[in-house]
């Protein structure tokens, strides 16, 4: 709820480009009012970027039941900023990003923030918060080309096997 991370890429021909990351920001307040600022943080910085698609982690269940519905209602702030914004959104869990980004689904923050750095061509480390969200946004565009790839193909899922 206090740190909300955002990332925006390109990707194009098996390209990854940075256009832009950074964090949204919640003070102390009510709760209805910090998910206010989220989603209308997040529909700025939509208008800003003018992405085509949005990919947000899926919500993980921890110890602390309250955190857990705490993130859930971040996520929906989120969600809702896409959705108003008329853009398509694709869920991702951690494990997946942390794969797809680096290779070891039990992958260390600091192990995305350095994949992220790379593929992206970054000269300088973001923030924890926002290397999640451009790993989010790498999964989506590496995900997204090989579902296209297989369409091109002609190719389709049978029994979890390639056709």
């Amino acid at each position: 709820m206090r740190i909300t991370g955002f990332g925006v890429i390109d990707h194009h021909a098996h390209q990854l480009a940075y256009v832009g990351s950074g964090c949204v920001r919640t003070a102390e307040g009510s709760l209805p009012s910090r998910l206010k600022l989220i989603m209308d943080s997040l529909r700025e910085i939509i208008l800003r970027y003018r992405p085509d698609q949005v990919a947000i982690e899926q919500v993980f269940f921890n110890v602390n039941p309250k955190s857990t519905l705490l993130l859930g209602q971040a996520r929906g702030a989120a969600i809702c900023a896409a959705v108003l914004g008329d853009l398509e959104v694709t869920e991702y869990t951690a494990l997946q990003i942390k794969q797809a980004v680096v290779g070891n689904g039990h992958a260390h923050k600091s192990q995305v923030q350095a994949m992220v750095i790379r593929l992206l061509n970054l000269a300088s480390k973001p923030g924890t918060d926002a290397a999640d969200a451009l790993a989010c946004a790498i999964c989506h565009a590496h995900s997204g080309s090989g579902l296209v790839e297989i369409g091109r193909m002609n190719m389709r899922m049978k029994r979890g096997r390639l056709v």
